[in-house]
């Protein structure tokens, strides 16, 4: 590991995952922390609890902002658990300048997602700082959710398991990187930014047979398949050409050099399904709005234990590596 901290080393990826394997794990590890999850349960099953912190840049960017960027963020975790969001804490720190007016809009947007989820801050803190102490606003939420479904887990993986995604992959890191860059793009390439509770939940109604869950944040889709193969020792297949990717994303993606795979998402998640159930549990998903893509990516064999093999359309196979390297800093 390097001896000063990089950009790299919080990609969601190979480094980060070094980084906080050898420095934060070795330092606090018990069972809970150990078992790796969006969220850990606690009080006895009954609760799911998650951190996290927003530094997003820019603040505000097409389909979303940093504030509904908080809320769905901590939320989320607490879905992928299998839990009801229901209480969250907000702590700010604000550099010295930043515009009320700017404040007030993204306060808007958290409160408006609150309500979504049917949750409410319920404690806080603010720090105003001198300019050039940050970078205007970063955010923390931690979330506090009712466990609906016991059981959901990422180290329960097995060959029962279908691989599934809710919708295409990659808005988010493409539309964060065109905004930064300022890339005038005539589409309508939005971030997928938004609370996953209510797709959960209809799945959890129909009593759909969930493995496991997992927002594809930092890394995408490709962090999240190798984390699951490792927790579970498994060997996770994808098929290439079933993977939905927007024209926009792969335009950006072609152009750039990019993998849609690594790209980061806010609304997108990965759901291991239960073979049996997995079809129905694809019918479901596309009754939600931005979810017409819904499909099954993958299966869970033994060919390569702890991998990620794409099969591509042309008939050849590839490990899909965990993302390395700066991939697009500050997209949460």
């Amino acid at each position: 590991m390097t001896k000063t901290i990089t950009l790299a080393q919080g990609n969601g990826g190979q480094e980060n995952n070094e980084l906080i394997s050898k420095v934060f794990y070795k330092a606090f590890a018990n069972e809970i922390l150990e078992k790796s999850e969006d969220a850990a349960i606690i009080h006895g099953g009954e609760l799911a609890f998650s951190t996290d912190s927003f530094t997003v840049s820019p603040l505000f960017f097409p389909g979303a902002d940093i504030g509904k960027l908080a809320v769905c963020g901590t939320c989320n975790d607490l879905a992928m658990m299998g839990a009801q969001p229901k209480y969250l804490t907000c702590s700010v720190i604000i550099e010295e300048g930043f515009p009320v007016r700017d404040l007030e809009k993204i306060v808007r947007s958290m409160k408006k997602e609150l309500e979504l989820n049917g949750a409410v801050v319920v404690s806080g803190d603010t720090k105003v700082v001198p300019r050039g102490s940050v970078d205007k606003i970063f955010i923390n939420t931690t979330g506090i959710g009712e466990v609906l479904k016991k059981g959901i887990s990422s180290n329960n993986i097995t060959q029962d398991d279908l691989i599934l995604v809710n919708r295409d992959m990659g808005c988010h890191g493409a539309t964060i990187f065109a905004a930064r860059e300022d890339i005038d793009m005539s589409s309508s390439l939005q971030s997928d930014c938004a609370s996953l509770f209510p797709q959960v939940k209809a799945l959890l109604d129909a009593d759909i047979k969930i493995t496991a869950l997992r927002d594809a944040t930092r890394g995408g889709v490709s962090a999240v398949l190798n984390e699951w193969s490792k927790q579970s020792n498994v060997c996770i297949e994808v098929e290439e050409e079933k993977m939905p990717v927007s024209d926009e994303v792969n335009g950006i993606c072609e152009m750039l050099g990019f993998e849609a795979a690594a790209l980061a998402n806010e609304g997108t998640f990965v759901l291991a399904i239960n073979k049996d159930d997995a079809d129905r549990a694809v019918e479901i998903l596309k009754t939600f709005e931005n979810c017409s893509q819904a499909t099954i990516i993958g299966k869970v064999t033994d060919a390569h234990l702890q991998k990620v093999i794409l099969n591509s359309s042309w008939g050849t196979k590839r490990f899909l590596d965990t993302p390395s390297g700066e991939l697009l800093p500050r997209i949460c």
